[in-house]
């Protein structure tokens, strides 16, 4: 409602201006273009008899008492014609940009940014199992070396052919992994610590670490399956890049047109 009320006042404040008659009977309620322009708002064929009808019933019982309001002096018109200004630039400008965004960025536009930026979607990936035993900055040396004594022993075990699984579970201090026999599944390069992720994607399918320490501790690991490159599908992308997208050509027109128009910013200056 308050909405329609700030369109029936609009109307009427740029009548009052113009006009020197009377608003108590405005001239646009029975203006056939204002009229067919709003039916245009509501998605309603000029055709479609019924509901013109009631829509014109209302059109014109809105303007009225739009222009009663108006015209009843209680309120600040200068204020009002302010806020109705700013909401018709706010809806101009809302309006144009929805319309200009959807021409330009187009399901094709999407196409073609994917292909030419392909390279940002590719990562690598590695299947991987370990062995953890935890370590803590407050570890003095000698109890670091204790630490790293369990790693080499479960290193030993492995090498000699127990089964990697069996061992995780036996001895891993990682609870999560251990209960699956070490397996972490597959990492994606540069998602885990910086000195994990290097070794790990070093290594060849079957391998087998030496004890190595990252901050959480010394590991033991295994590749299970070898690194792979992956590119994500277009289909999981496109919602971004359409947002970014329509956010780049929005920037670039509002430049634009604000260029045409002659502003320059105050910043700027």
């Amino acid at each position: 409602m308050k909405l329609y009320l700030k369109a029936g006042l609009a109307v009427c404040a740029t009548v009052v201006v113009v006009a020197t008659t009377s608003c108590s009977q405005p001239e646009f309620a029975n203006d056939q273009e204002k009229f067919e322009a709003y039916l245009k708002t509501k998605r309603v064929a000029v055709d479609d008899t019924d509901r013109v009808e009631r829509l014109r019933a209302d059109f014109e019982r809105r303007a009225s008492l739009a222009s009663a309001i108006y015209d009843n002096g209680d309120l600040d018109t200068a204020v009002l014609d302010a806020e109705i200004e700013e909401f018709r630039k706010e809806l101009l400008i809302s309006r144009y940009f929805e319309q200009y965004l959807d021409a330009a960025v187009t399901e094709q536009g999407i196409q073609n940014y994917y292909t030419e930026n392909i390279n940002q979607y590719k990562s690598r990936k590695v299947k991987v199992s370990h062995i953890l035993f935890r370590t803590n900055p407050r570890m003095d040396e000698s109890e670091r070396q204790v630490v790293l004594s369990k790693a080499a022993e479960a290193h030993s075990r492995i090498a000699a052919g127990e089964a990697f699984d069996v061992v995780a579970k036996e001895v891993s201090e990682d609870a999560i992994s251990a209960s699956k026999g070490g397996d972490l599944g597959w990492l994606n390069e540069g998602a885990v610590s910086p000195g994990f992720s290097e070794k790990v994607f070093r290594m060849q399918a079957g391998e087998l670490s030496e004890p190595f320490q990252t901050d959480f501790g010394f590991h033991v690991i295994k590749i299970t399956e070898p690194p792979q490159e992956v590119t994500r599908a277009l289909e999981t992308l496109k919602g971004d890049i359409r947002y970014q997208l329509r956010n780049k050509t929005k920037r670039a027109e509002m430049e634009r047109l604000l260029k045409l128009s002659g502003y320059q910013s105050k910043q700027a200056n």
